[in-house]
């Protein structure tokens, strides 16, 4: 049992994790974004809606795509792609079987054991009740239901977890800054 909680968290992590940058884009595109987002508070004040209605189908669109790419590169075994598809850095931060907070460096570690080593096959990586909420087009919220069957040598194990991946857009590129796995009841 004890086994099967160990495998349900290590995948459940790696498959949120994403490659990270810091979010240098240039000054020009954050005044823009700054004016941007003054306009629609303003907007929003006026006609009583919040950032918490505003629909942005591109931007949800390019999260569901990159979260693709995520499940794609644990398939096929490419840890180097999937570890670019986080943002790494003191911001980074992971929740995981109810222990303490971690960063970065442990979120790698246990992606790239798990994922390197302990998974010998991968039989089904599900995202059930998919939801994304995109927050300024810049900004995402994944929550999904976990279906993952995955081969730990001659066992299979399966992962039914909750889990919530925070998404930025930083220089063109949708990147995990927040992972959480929560056992489903």
């Amino acid at each position: 049992m004890k086994t099967k909680l160990v495998f349900t968290v290590i995948l459940t992590s790696f498959f949120f994790l994403y490659g990270c940058s810091d979010n240098e884009d240039n000054g020009q595109e954050s005044e823009l974004v700054t004016q941007d987002l003054s306009s629609s508070k303003i907007s929003s004040v006026s006609k009583g809606s919040s950032v918490t209605s505003q629909a942005f189908p591109q931007a949800e669109q390019e999260v569901i795509e990159t979260l693709e790419a995520v499940t794609q590169s644990i398939i096929d075994g490419d840890l180097d792609l999937l570890i670019s598809f986080h943002a790494y850095g003191p911001k980074f931060t992971e929740f995981k079987n109810g222990e303490p907070r971690n960063g970065g460096e442990a979120n790698e570690v246990y992606e790239r054991y798990l994922f390197g080593e302990l998974v010998t096959k991968v039989i089904k990586l599900d995202a059930l009740d998919l939801k994304v909420a995109v927050y300024y087009g810049n900004v995402a919220n994944v929550t999904f239901h976990s279906d993952f069957h995955l081969m730990f040598g001659d066992d299979l194990v399966i992962v039914n977890n909750q889990i919530t991946l925070l998404f930025v857009k930083t220089k063109g590129e949708w990147k995990i800054v927040h992972e959480h796995h929560s056992p489903l009841n």
